[in-house]
């Protein structure tokens, strides 16, 4: 029998297809796969495709109009979801994880499933675990087929932040965390194993299709490998041990010595946060993997063209100012972004200011500093030849949820600039809108949960107030509450695929808008989706700033 998908719109760039159970999504997935693999004709603008529990959301090249879109929608819906088998590649392997059972949420369990913390403890280890698909972070697997009675609901609001390693249950899921991350899982314990290390091949631990079973720390060997067995069953069979290191922070990056190159920034001061950005790795949403890049893709975007380069060329966002370089041969650069007030000084005392917008040449040995912007948040410092910080997966993003990429700078670090492209910039000046403290108007595409609104009202009537608890991750607004439709109440839903610009509502009621660095999935209903131009202007807004959201055709 047939079984063709729900279609829900995420955005300009994105769908959502809903299905029924998890076997359906992953034939759905693989169908959409091999279609992209093969150039069929409506799916080759897709660059991402990332199954969930009921889910798998689609996701187009942004460069694409609304044309491709519609078109998308057309050629999907012919799919069929007919549920498919388990996949025989994955048949066989089982990774122990041990597990201190040590959680901040462990008698809560205990107390919403009926439990003793011991019983808890003990069903989290009865049975195998399958990794059922990745998401929210690198190396982060949902696992399904676990103890029925462990099925909890997520905090009604998200810790802001969830250390590496933690072992958590939310709705049908058991997971652990990769890496620190905001979460609202609930925590029964942690692992000391490294579930992801880009520098490990395979950097994932636990790959989709995989077995998983959770056993006391202090009774067995970490990140063991097994034929498919109950590792805990049988102690005559000891498995061979796959490398296994504590879990780490993101590589660092940053600072790897210059060599054969003719220029270079040296980083004095670094302000409250100086990142290298490019344009992020599009394309592996899929393996858990977000795009990441520059926050404010459109004033990035910007300094590349000035100086006559793509967005591979990698600059370095500043937050709040107070970047200070020094120029170690001749460097060609523009600003772009938050206006900073910048000096350059040289010898003798010389000192003069530079504008945005517009390149402008550093000589040996001159010193550019950046003051605090008196309006907006991120500025770019672009130079000719992109700074040339080693590329992680394809790209020299530094994403601050996965680690991934260059360590945030330092004073002291030596970046080495790239060689130059072959074209020449020809443009002195280009023209910006400046930006303010005013009000912030942006808009939404409703969708693809808006049916867990209780009145639109909520969300669009009120002018709502960014929080100080905000950051690259995504931005809290703060300043009313959002109601859930009454049938949505006490409800969960099962984790899905989110895109830049969604606007996410915990239980709380207080939006959660993502940015650059959002987690691939999420499991709080995502009502509506901020345009991507009107995104660039959220990157910019600092905290106290006020946002007004408007529902966008």
């Amino acid at each position: 029998m047939s079984v063709h998908p729900t279609v829900r719109r995420c955005g300009e760039h994105a769908i959502l297809l809903e299905v029924a159970e998890i076997g359906q999504v992953l034939a759905l997935a693989d169908q959409i796969r091999t279609a992209v693999a093969a150039v069929t004709p409506g799916f080759a603008d897709i660059v991402d495709v990332v199954p969930a529990a009921r889910t798998v959301l689609v996701v187009l090249d942004e460069e694409r109009g609304c044309g491709a879109l519609e078109n998308l929608c057309r050629v999907l819906d012919d799919l069929d979801a007919d549920e498919r088998g388990d996949n025989p590649e994955a048949r066989g392997k089982s990774i122990r994880i041990p597990v201190h059972y040590d959680g901040p949420d462990l008698s809560e369990i205990a107390e919403l499933t009926g439990l003793s913390t011991r019983e808890v403890i003990q069903a989290h280890q009865a049975r195998s675990w399958r990794a059922a698909f990745g998401g929210f972070a690198p190396g982060f697997a949902y696992l399904i087929g676990g103890d029925e009675r462990l099925t909890v609901p997520r905090r009604s609001e998200p810790r802001t932040s969830v250390p590496a390693g933690a072992v958590g249950l939310a709705g049908e899921f058991s997971a652990v965390y990769p890496g620190p991350s905001p979460g609202g899982w609930q925590l029964l314990g942690h692992t000391d194993v490294a579930v992801w290390d880009p520098n490990r091949e395979p950097a994932a631990l636990v790959p989709p299709g995989s077995l998983v079973w959770f056993v006391d720390a202090d009774e067995t060997s970490a990140g063991s490998e097994t034929d498919g067995e109950d590792p805990a069953a049988d102690g005559s069979n000891e498995p061979d041990s796959i490398e296994a290191d504590s879990a780490k922070a993101g590589a660092d990056l940053g600072d790897r010595p210059m060599t054969g190159q003719e220029s270079a920034l040296e980083v004095i001061a670094t302000g409250p946060l100086a990142l290298v950005q490019d344009r992020g790795r599009p394309g592996l949403a899929g393996i858990g993997v977000s795009r990441s890049g520059a926050a404010d893709r459109r004033s990035f975007g910007l300094g590349a063209r000035l100086l006559a380069q793509d967005g591979r060329s990698a600059a370095i966002e500043v937050t709040f100012g107070g970047l200070s370089v020094r120029a170690h041969g001749k460097v060609l650069a523009v600003l772009t972004g938050a206006v900073a007030p910048a000096r350059v000084r040289a010898g003798e005392g010389r000192e003069w200011r530079v504008g945005y917008d517009g390149p402008f040449a550093l000589a040996d040995g001159e010193v550019l500093t950046l003051q605090t912007p008196a309006a907006g948040l991120r500025t770019y410092l672009s130079v000719r030849g992109g700074i040339d910080a080693r590329p992680e997966l394809g790209s020299r993003s530094t994403d601050t949820l996965s680690g991934l990429g260059p360590r945030p700078l330092r004073a002291g670090d030596l970046l080495p600039i790239g060689p130059p492209p072959p074209d020449y910039p020809d443009v002195d000046l280009a023209p910006t809108r400046a930006l303010l403290l005013d009000t912030l108007a942006v808009r939404a595409i409703i969708g693809p949960r808006d049916d867990w609104l209780a009145d639109p009202l909520d969300l669009f009537g009120p002018t709502w107030t960014v929080s100080e608890n905000s950051d690259r991750v995504g931005i809290r607004l703060a300043g009313g509450k959002v109601r859930h439709h009454p049938s949505a109440r006490g409800s969960e839903l099962p984790s899905e695929g989110v895109v830049r610009g969604s606007i996410q509502i915990p239980a709380g009621g207080e939006p959660v808008v993502f940015l650059a660095d959002h987690p691939v999935t999420g499991g709080y209903p995502v009502v509506a989706v901020i345009v991507s131009h009107d995104v660039d202007q959220l990157a910019q807004a600092v905290p106290g700033q006020s946002v007004r959201m408007t529902v966008s055709d």
